[in-house]
């Protein structure tokens, strides 16, 4: 009796070998990594999201944990106007300063327990410039802390416009020397990927991708990235009571889950990532401009920078080309005339003599065509009063 049980307890166990190596191999970066036990993992959380750290250290898989910073414009320095005005004021004032201290908080704990931390910027509309430093200062990052811009979608009524976007990326470097990971959607990622040219810094910013799919190998934008520094695959579109693609413990149910295509070991000496791909490191983001030794002699000088990018390269060249190629194209053509008159003879002068007269009965056409002056077919005084 003994020796059937023992077989069916054998053949369980290399069915279920079986089967795990098969979800592996169809495990890949652009399908499913999660579900290779390799793959390192990394919690991202906002402020009203409850941690248990204790909870959460027992997942050896999650390397870094970042958190929500700043979001949008700095509170206002100074609360004016009317009752209500003042209250919301110092409400916001509240709020921002509570959410800063759990920030600081989870930023010790997280460290204290290995993790990698990251702090990410929620990008609204306004002064980007304004926005980066209120970043900066609310994060305070360590050289080793991961720095991410959120741009939820491409409406710049809603969020910061990519224009904006760029000249954020261009403060943050010029304040702490490195540069920020893009956050974005599969929409708002293809579209910068479209559009290198015109976007040089954000799309050459490494990419922390969101899409809640299983596969993202069609979607994902691999004629500019050719892959994500951070997948975030589990979020609260795509996890519910009964079923989430990964759960952490310690943190609620829907919490974001983000995945790196490498082990841990691999993303902790990638992190905090902090270049460009693809652009030779002789290339800034921009450059200050000199400034007279007679003005910084006098002082308060505010510096100013310009723009610096690699040059494009063929694909951009092309890209630009397709881009504009109709409006060139355009500014070749003759003008389209689709009423004109039919006549035997029909060329410039009888076409001007035709714009000039209002008449359009074919004998006053006919009488306008003779007394065409074949030497004067540009407009004149006399043209503009009669019109």
């Amino acid at each position: 009796m003994k020796t059937p049980a023992h077989l069916l307890r054998r053949s369980a166990i290399a069915l279920a070998a079986m089967m795990a190596l098969i979800s592996a191999a169809k495990a890949s970066d652009f399908s499913e990594p999660w579900k290779n036990a390799d793959r390192a993992l990394v919690v991202d959380a906002y402020e009203y999201n409850s941690i248990d750290w204790g909870q959460l250290a027992t997942d050896k898989r999650i390397v870094g944990f970042i958190n929500k910073a700043s979001d949008g414009m700095p509170p206002p320095y100074f609360c004016l106007g009317d009752e209500t005005e003042v209250k919301l004021c110092k409400a916001l004032w509240k709020r921002h300063a509570v959410t800063r201290e759990l920030f600081q908080t989870r930023k010790v704990v997280a460290k204290a327990l290995g993790l990698k931390w990251g702090a990410y910027h929620l990008a609204r509309p306004g002064n980007p410039v304004e926005q980066a430093n209120n970043f900066l200062d609310f994060a305070e990052p360590s050289p080793d802390d991961l720095l991410a811009l959120d741009i939820e979608g491409n409406d710049p009524s809603q969020w910061m416009s990519l224009e904006d976007a760029e000249e954020f990326v261009r403060q943050v470097h010029r304040r702490i020397g490195r540069f920020p990971v893009l956050y974005s959607n599969g929409k708002t990622a293809q579209y910068i990927a479209d559009n290198s040219y015109r976007y040089r810094l954000l799309s050459r910013l490494p990419l922390w991708y969101a899409r809640y799919k299983s596969d993202i190998d069609v979607h994902f934008p691999m004629g500019n990235w050719q892959g994500y520094a951070l997948w975030q695959f589990s979020a609260q579109a795509n996890c519910g009571r009964l079923r989430c693609p990964y759960r952490v413990a310690g943190t609620p149910k829907d919490i974001d889950v983000n995945v790196a295509p490498t082990d841990a070991a691999t993303l902790r000496a990638q992190w905090p990532f902090g270049g460009l791909i693809d652009v030779p490191p002789d290339y800034l983001a921009s450059i200050p401009l000199p400034v007279s030794r007679a003005a910084g002699l006098a002082g308060n000088v505010t510096i100013t920078y310009a723009s610096v990018a690699a040059p494009p390269t063929f694909e951009d060249m092309v890209a630009a080309l397709g881009t504009r190629w109709t409006k060139f194209r355009d500014g070749f053509r003759m003008p389209v005339v689709k009423t004109v008159p039919r006549r035997p003879t029909f060329g410039i002068v009888q076409y001007v003599a035709w714009k000039r007269t209002e008449q359009r009965s074919p004998d006053q056409l006919d009488a306008a065509f003779a007394a065409a002056d074949p030497l004067s077919t540009a407009s004149t005084e006399i043209d503009r009063g009669l019109r």
